[in-house]
């Protein structure tokens, strides 16, 4: 497909690309700040002992209190949202392998506009939450049909040849970084308004619903199907396309890597509101600001980087470049006691969001033939999102059970085998250079 585009054409396109994106990550990041208000709010509009909050908090508290280290209720929202969390990105890992290969099959432009709808329903669904159990269900249609950013990655990938794909994927990657600056605290403040509605999140949720609606009638008229025609590679004796495809780096192994990076490292993002709360700030007036500077950071950081530095690397350089960086933020945050110490650990944990998944979307995109490329996406980021889900369950259970220090030194350790596998075990792609 890059082939067969000029420049004007593919600027065009990733502008599209961009935009859009940048609007479906800006309403997604909304409710992220959101989740310990919206699950207090839930909380008491119906306290009854067998209401499905209240029975699911039941199970997160007899699991709470089988941990050596006692933890404080005021922490029950925030595992009850981590649940949630980890219940999205097991939906995610079901779904994004059948998002891909419909890609592959219907076309990019339609699977996105099919996943849009998805998407629609579940921040409908949301504004209509006056109960748990409609927000649940929110959460669970969202997890099943939010397929932008791996359909994102996969018309990257068909609108750039190779020597342009690193960059492309960078430019993806700083859609997430940017959006994780701004949209939590728009998010926030948005839900500040007051409303009439019965759900007073109702503002931040039809902002989000706005921003999707006019995210898809963007992508309805803006965007081409980018999908590469099928081409006749090798026939076999019925005259099947059988393309052959010589691998760099075998699917399998970037999928392993995918997972075994992201396990650690999601329950390390997922910990540290515990770390500064209860660990080096216990008695801080204000702890949700220190998380959010420090996130606010992280995600500043990991922009620069992205737009400046990251689009200009070899694939294969940015991902050791994340992972080391991601196992020195480990054993720092192992011994960290000032915020100097904390912010040198954020500091590295933006090179490590700025890069890692990023240079292994690049390097999937080389491994797929043009007719597959959604589905070996797809699964890849199916087995990142499998570690997204159990990450936070591992490691906060070590962190509870073992202590912070012990904790963060397996999780170090654990990345030391990350390392080992991708200096050791992945190779560069042979990149031919652009004619044009």
């Amino acid at each position: 497909m890059a082939a067969r585009l000029d420049p004007a054409q593919r600027k065009s396109i990733l502008r599209v690309l961009f935009t859009s994106l940048l609007l479906d990550l800006i309403s997604f990041t909304f409710i992220l700040p959101l989740f310990p208000s919206l699950l207090a709010f839930y909380r008491a509009l119906d306290n009854r002992p067998n209401s499905l909050l209240n029975s699911i908090l039941h199970y997160l508290n007899a699991y709470k209190e089988s941990f050596a280290i006692p933890i404080n209720s005021k922490y029950d929202i925030v595992l009850l949202g981590g649940a949630l969390g980890s219940l999205f990105s097991l939906l995610q890992a079901i779904a994004s392998p059948l998002i891909g290969r419909a890609s592959d099959k219907y076309g990019r432009r339609t699977a996105l506009l099919w996943s849009m709808c998805g998407n629609i329903a579940s921040v409908a669904l949301w504004c209509a939450a006056v109960d748990f159990r409609t927000f649940l269900l929110s959460r669970v249609v969202g997890g099943l049909s939010e397929g932008n950013v791996q359909l994102a990655t996969a018309i990257a990938a068909d609108i750039s040849d190779e020597s342009q794909r690193g960059s492309t994927m960078a430019m993806v990657g700083a859609c997430f970084s940017i959006a994780f600056t701004f949209g939590p605290a728009l998010g926030a403040w948005l839900a500040s308004i007051t409303t009439v509605s019965a759900n007073p999140f109702a503002t931040a949720a039809g902002f989000s619903l706005f921003l999707i609606v006019l995210e898809t009638v963007y992508i309805y008229f803006c965007l081409p199907e980018t999908k590469p025609a099928a081409r006749v590679e090798n026939k076999g004796k019925a005259g099947t396309v059988q393309a052959s495809k010589k691998h760099t780096n075998a699917p399998y192994l970037l999928n392993a890597v995918h997972f075994l990076f992201l396990l650690p490292f999601s329950g390390m993002e997922f910990s540290l509101p515990f770390l500064i709360t209860s660990e080096i700030y216990p008695d801080h007036a204000s702890p949700s600001k220190l998380n959010g500077r420090l996130l606010g950071f992280v995600g500043l950081i990991a922009s620069l980087l992205q737009g400046g530095v990251v689009r200009r690397m070899a694939p294969l350089t940015v991902v050791k470049t994340g992972v080391f960086s991601c196992t020195l933020a480990f054993f720092l945050l192992s011994k960290v006691q000032s915020t100097g110490q904390l912010y040198a650990a954020g500091t590295l944990l933006a090179i490590t969001s700025a890069t890692v998944v990023t240079g292994l979307n690049s390097l999937g995109s080389f491994e797929a033939k043009e007719s597959n490329r959604g589905e070996v996406l797809g699964a890849l980021r199916s087995w990142g999102q499998f570690g997204r889900a159990l990450g936070p369950i591992v490691f906060c259970s070590m962190f509870w059970w073992l202590g912070r220090e012990t904790a963060y030194q397996i999780g170090g350790a654990c990345m030391l085998g990350v390392v080992a596998i991708v200096f050791g075990g992945l190779k560069a792609p042979i990149i031919a250079k652009s004619g044009k």
